[in-house]
């Protein structure tokens, strides 16, 4: 399966040296399409200036131009503005004031350096919602929240492709925004230094070679290797005992969740799927036993009563921006197997053509894809990656698909067998194993070709996760220890708090003298550090603490007004905000 099926490529300074494209990078660019993928050409110049430099258009699917303000279709002519035209009192003051170099388009009015001030005066006086984007020596003016990225999005909206299945290539600095879009960033080495440090990888030669570069190796080995070496999108994993952050490393793994029932191993994986999602990744979730219902922004298909139909799973899937949970609880046990079977078929055509959905989970793996085989679905998911596997019994699992695992994760009692068993099913050895127990919300976790043994890592918690831990701080029953006492200078009042919203009312109706003593001795900012565990919400607080002169009501304002930006209160008491 292609990871990259579109490169999105800058023209000046990258495609182009002097503004023409050389054969040999012409030759590249007629490569890549006939490889399948799809060429999105993205630039600040305006459409009847590259129609007429850039003869080979038509290999282009689409053109972004004037910085993300046009859409343009060489195949039928088709021009699609993407913001509004600049108003005719703005390019008449532009002209009046003698601003030299003027190149106008659609959306974009063009100049150089050094008219920018005079064209920030105008703004200012005019009083417009325009900005300045800079680029070498060129000053280009576009609406607010116009760019390449913007642009690059709904020229890959119209392809229904996802910026998770691009490469974008670029030199300047109006390319960051469409570099940060793309799931691989490059820089030719001709490019600004800036853009270099943020970019995944720099060619090693310049303008056209380094594209013809990048284009040798997307076709080579649909950029595989270079993935290794990237660090940019890192999702959290957990920590380890010392703290330290753990995430999944870039670029194709399959990963398996096993252990015993009640072991998390739901908790683990719908943490995991919150984060994929929270970085645009489409996910599939395939559940036999209706345990993932609460995945963020998802679509169920399926109930307890009906099963879900293959046709409106993968119309769902079409949206790039839509999850889907396949419930197969409506259907009779033994017919889930074979729908399974079919439905993954359909998945992973989908993902040839599409790349997409990035990431799909197996709930009861050992069921749906047994150790003694399928016949109709031989090698079926081997040669896929982007692949969540969730057992109680790895052992039971077809060991062909076992062995496409990166990284396991044991969970439960006797976390060391499970990744025993994990070995024994696949002919490897078994790794030097913890001799610990894990405890609640930990997990061993083993990078199967790392070379090293497994690891303890503490789950990084779910959103969902979180939320009840605040539901909890906002307006559960702390314990008395780890309550808020107002006791005032002398002592002479013990009233105890044992959640946010009692402090709150209390904090609302003690006597000044016993408010300021507690804010004086940081004794608000203490506790919500090391008791309710918000270190966000105890730094605000420590700061209001410190400002000096500030009068109690103040204050207690000032400190309301922080909790219930953390926490909203509805007139029944305080439940975690969505944010």
């Amino acid at each position: 399966m292609m990871r990259y099926l579109a490169l999105a490529a800058d023209y000046d300074g990258t495609l182009a040296s002097d503004g023409a494209v050389y054969p040999e990078t012409v030759a590249a660019l007629e490569r890549l399409v006939a490889s399948g993928r799809k060429l999105i050409l993205v630039t600040g110049r305006i459409l009847p200036e590259l129609l007429e430099i850039f003869p080979h258009i038509s290999l282009c699917e689409l053109v972004v131009a004037e910085n993300g303000g046009l859409l343009y279709r060489p195949a039928t002519k088709e021009i699609t503005l993407l913001a509004a035209a600049p108003r005719p009192a703005f390019l008449e003051e532009v002209q009046r004031r003698g601003v030299q170099h003027l190149s106008l388009g659609h959306i974009i009015v063009a100049t150089r350096v050094p008219y920018e001030t005079v064209i920030l005066d105008i703004i200012r006086d005019l009083g417009l919602e325009l900005r300045i984007i800079f680029n070498k020596g060129a000053v280009m003016v576009l609406p607010h929240g116009i760019n390449k990225a913007t642009g690059l999005t709904a020229a890959l909206a119209r392809l229904e492709l996802s910026p998770h299945n691009c490469v974008a290539v670029g030199d300047g600095e109006n390319d960051h925004a469409m570099l940060a879009l793309s799931e691989f960033a490059v820089a030719v080495s001709n490019a600004v230094p800036m853009l270099k440090e943020t970019a995944d990888r720099t060619t090693i030669a310049d303008h056209g070679r380094g594209v013809i570069e990048l284009i040798d190796d997307l076709l080579a080995d649909d950029l595989a290797a270079a993935e290794q070496k990237i660090s940019r999108h890192g999702l959290l994993l957990g920590r380890r005992s010392n703290g330290e952050e753990v995430t999944l490393p870039f670029g194709r793994r399959n990963l398996l969740v096993a252990g015993t029932s009640g072991s998390g191993k739901s908790t683990l994986a719908t943490g995991l799927l919150e984060r994929l999602g929270e970085q645009g990744y489409q996910l599939c979730v395939i559940d036999p036993e209706g345990d993932y219902d609460n995945v963020p922004q998802a679509v169920i298909l399926g109930t307890a009563q009906n099963g879900p139909s293959l046709n409106e799973i993968l119309t769902a899937l079409a949206n790039p921006q839509t999850h889907v949970v396949v419930n197969l609880v409506g259907l009779p046990l033994h017919d889930r197997p074979a729908f399974f079977l079919g439905l993954l078929h359909k998945i992973l055509e989908l993902r040839a053509a599409g790349g997409r959905p990035h990431w799909i989970l197996i709930d009861e793996t050992h069921h749906l894809l047994p150790r003694d085989g399928n016949p109709t679905a031989p090698g079926l998911a081997q040669d896929s990656s982007g692949l969540i596997y969730v057992t109680v019994h790895p052992d039971q699992i077809d060991p062909p698909i076992l062995k496409t695992v990166d990284l396991v994760f044991a969970l439960g009692q006797s976390p060391g067998e499970t990744i025993a068993n994990f070995c024994r099913a696949v002919g490897r050895d078994i790794p030097p194993l913890p001799s610990a127990d894990l405890e609640r919300g930990q997990t061993l976790m083993w990078e199967t070709n790392s070379g090293s043994g497994p690891e303890v890592l503490e789950i990084a918690a779910s959103t969902s996760e979180r939320r009840r831990h605040k539901r909890k701080y906002a307006e559960g029953e702390l314990p008395p220890d780890r309550s808020f006492y107002f006791k005032g200078p002398a002592g002479q009042l013990n009233l105890r708090a044992q959640n946010l919203l009692l402090f709150m009312q209390l904090g609302e109706g003690v006597d000044e003298k016993t408010w300021q003593h507690h804010l004086e001795a940081h004794d608000y900012s203490a506790w919500i550090s090391e008791m309710i565990k918000d270190e966000s919400l105890a730094q605000i607080v420590r700061e209001i603490e410190s400002r000096p002169g500030l009068p109690a009501a103040e204050s207690r304002r000032l400190i309301r007004s922080a909790i219930e930006e953390q926490y909203t209160v509805p007139a029944g008491g305080i439940e975690p905000s969505s944010t």
